[in-house]
């Protein structure tokens, strides 16, 4: 009796840990069937419509400026091409057009002799501007060269000289460039015809079969100075000569009055060559008169001829 309760004391005694199953693996994680995967919802910004630029509406005035800029401008023509230069006739105020293109640089040569002041150009980002000279002396010559980056591009250019302003409007274009293009000047040229006529018109002679022995030099000029008052008065004995300083062919040349034995001034007939006034016959005493209340009056006299004979009629 006592073995059987000893054995079942011992089986108590047994430590828990000998009672303990063997760690079993780890079982892997299944998801539960009951609860179905959530879509996540992300809020986009909302789309805005581009707005449409609003068309500007061009004033009256502006509508003026484009018409008087269209008007101004001078296209190229092909009477004025001499081989590859556009040679345009240069006037104060016109726009003078320029096509330029990408990879093509064109020249614009001004007139010989002439120098710059400045070069000015609306869009220098896209347009190269550049200049240089030709020649020497009185035949040096500066040329502006331009060039765009692209085509389709438009812009103004304004050069400034000693001599004046040139404007133009420069358009670029795919493929077409102007080689160079240049000014003739009729102004200019206008004015070296009437210098030629006045250097052969002062080297002519005032009159054919003057005999230098027979002039006579005895007069004086008196009375008021303006800027035609006669340098000198002579005659040959058949015609009387009043020479004029060279400003007379510039301003209103006073008619010559001359004065009778009594003192009454009459008009003569006189005809101008150059700077001389030529009178066909003699007198002793006349009044060049210019002017109305304020009259300027100026006396040719002889020398030695009466006071009665030079006084100014009333």
């Amino acid at each position: 009796m006592n073995r059987i309760l000893l054995a079942a004391s011992a089986l108590v005694a047994v430590p828990a840990f000998a009672q303990t199953s063997p760690p079993q693996p780890p079982q892997a994680a299944t998801a539960s069937p009951s609860s179905p995967p959530v879509a996540t919802t992300i809020a986009l910004p909302s789309v805005v419509p581009p707005v449409a630029p609003r068309r500007h509406k061009p004033s009256p005035a502006e509508l003026r400026v484009r018409a008087a800029n269209a008007k101004a401008t001078r296209e190229p023509a092909t009477p004025d091409f001499i081989h590859a230069v556009q040679v345009y006739p240069y006037g104060e105020g016109v726009l003078y057009r320029l096509f330029a293109a990408p990879e093509r640089v064109s020249d614009i040569a001004l007139q010989p002799g002439e120098a710059i002041v400045s070069v000015a150009a609306g869009d220098t980002a896209r347009w190269t501007i550049g200049d240089t000279t030709s020649g020497a002396g009185e035949n040096r010559r500066v040329h502006i060269l331009v060039k765009p980056f692209a085509a389709g591009l438009s812009t103004n250019l304004v050069i400034t000289t000693d001599r004046r302003a040139y404007h133009l409007q420069l358009d670029s274009t795919p493929a077409t460039a102007m080689a160079a293009l240049s000014w003739t000047y009729p102004q200019d040229e206008m004015i070296a015809i009437r210098r030629q006529q006045a250097s052969a018109e002062a080297a002519r002679p005032v009159a054919s079969g003057l005999a230098v022995e027979r002039l006579d030099f005895g007069y004086i000029v008196t009375g008021d100075r303006p800027v035609w008052r006669p340098l000198r008065a002579f005659n040959d004995g058949r015609q009387t000569f009043v020479e004029f300083p060279a400003s007379i062919a510039v301003g209103e040349a006073p008619p010559l009055f001359v004065i009778g034995d009594q003192g009454d001034a009459q008009l003569v007939n006189y005809r101008m060559a150059g700077r001389f006034y030529v009178i066909d016959r003699l007198f002793d005493a006349a009044e060049l008169r210019l002017g109305g209340k304020k009259q300027v009056v100026v006396r040719i006299s002889r020398a030695g001829t009466s006071p009665n004979r030079q006084r100014r009629a009333s």
